[in-house]
């Protein structure tokens, strides 16, 4: 049986990755799903993977007018919406002297305003009931040298996931969080340093693994699946750890 039969779901980021393998896992299931994206090229291999049955969106998950832009066209497509996986997110690695207010800017508006802002925009379109999944990162609660902005702003998306949960189950809406950590993303090649340096860095992650090895974006979208369906029905402001262990070191 599938599982988001007759659902429709929006993922943000969804242009590859964890978002792009969530949206196909979640058309398996049953769900007309939604994209948004900011890549022009990453978009266009996405509606490929997708098909003409899906919404691929370009715009901007910091941006207010991109995220009013993109829920209009949702709505005109699709009505409302049961799922909403808010897991856009931006990465920066730099040393604490080196990190400038617009690239501070850069990735509090995606990873915190642009979620808040999104959810608050999708609440006339969230069904009853409805499910919101957002993505953290294990970041959230160990330290993590020269990606002390991108921590932060996962603690406060943790942070808001509880406070909103409360807030909004009483409308029938529940909002959790997945935390990943290592997932074969490409996310690694966009934080700004160079390609020999991501490689060193991946393969000492990996070695410390209790796993031994990085998550897939498929296995992350399994919770996912998880978190948007009835399975978890009385999961309400909780955090799932997807990281092989690496959180327990």
């Amino acid at each position: 049986m599938e599982k988001l039969a007759g659902k429709t779901v929006l993922i943000t980021g969804a242009s590859s990755g964890i978002g792009l393998a969530t949206a196909r896992l979640f058309q398996a299931e049953g769900a007309r799903v939604a994209i948004t994206g900011r890549d022009p090229e990453n978009l266009a291999r996405a509606r490929e993977v997708l098909g003409n049955e899906a919404l691929v969106l370009q715009s901007d998950a910091g941006s207010l007018e991109a995220i009013d832009a993109a829920l209009a066209q949702v709505q005109a497509r699709f009505g409302k919406l049961d799922v909403l996986f808010l897991n856009a997110g931006v990465s920066v690695a730099l040393p604490l002297e080196h990190v400038s207010e617009a690239r501070f800017d850069e990735v509090m508006d995606v990873n915190i305003k642009g979620a808040f802002f999104t959810l608050q925009k999708a609440l006339p379109l969230l069904a009853t009931p409805a499910s919101v999944i957002m993505t953290t990162s294990i970041t959230n609660r160990m330290g993590s040298p020269h990606f002390s902005v991108y921590a932060a702003s996962k603690a406060a998306l943790r942070s808001l996931v509880q406070s909103l949960a409360l807030e909004l189950v009483g409308r029938g809406v529940r909002v959790n969080a997945i935390s990943p950590g290592p997932i074969e993303t490409p996310i690694y090649e966009r934080v700004g340093l160079p390609a020999a340096m991501v490689q060193g860095i991946k393969g000492e992650i990996a070695r410390k693994s209790p796993s031994g090895r990085f998550g897939t974006p498929e296995e992350v979208a399994k919770v996912a699946l998880f978190l948007a369906c009835e399975d978890s029905a009385y999961l309400v402001g909780e955090e799932i750890v997807v990281d092989g262990g690496m959180s327990l070191l």
